[in-house]
């Protein structure tokens, strides 16, 4: 009977053809659970702190402008409270037609809602602010994230 296997152990001339897949079933369970464990470490979303380290001091030049945004969402230019956000917009706009362009710094409030900051960031970007710069507490005095 050629092809078929026989139990005699003297016929050598017929090749064993199948393959173990034990050992890459075991690496690919291996796998899998490695894979199910580190997804959701990935996906979780990370808690955000206000900083408060020490940065690089800012270079105060004459023509740079602070806008200060209060807790209550008030803006302010370089001290002068703004009725709107569209006296907002304005000086932005006279401010990058100017040569040289000012940086634009930014001092949110820590209590602060996010809205009004995100905001001025918005109406810099449409007005075609080029350097925009946020500013901290460089002392780092200011309490952690509740």
């Amino acid at each position: 009977m050629s092809g078929t296997y026989d139990d005699d152990p003297g016929d050598d001339d017929e090749a064993m053809a199948a393959i173990n897949t034990t050992p890459l079933v075991d690496v690919m369970l291996v796998l899998l659970i490695i894979f199910l464990i580190a997804v959701p470490v990935v996906i979780k979303t990370v808690p955000v702190q206000l900083p408060k380290e020490a940065s690089t001091p800012t270079r105060s030049a004459p023509g740079n402008v602070t806008i200060a945004v209060d807790r209550d969402g008030r803006m302010f230019w370089n001290e002068a409270a703004l009725p709107d956000a569209e006296a907002l917009a304005q000086r932005l706009a006279e401010a990058a037609a100017r040569q040289p362009q000012p940086e634009i710094h930014i001092r949110g409030d820590r209590n602060g809602r996010y809205g009004p900051v995100g905001a001025v960031v918005a109406a810099c970007q449409r007005a075609g602010i080029g350097k925009l710069g946020f500013i901290t507490d460089p002392t780092g005095s200011a309490k952690p994230w509740p």
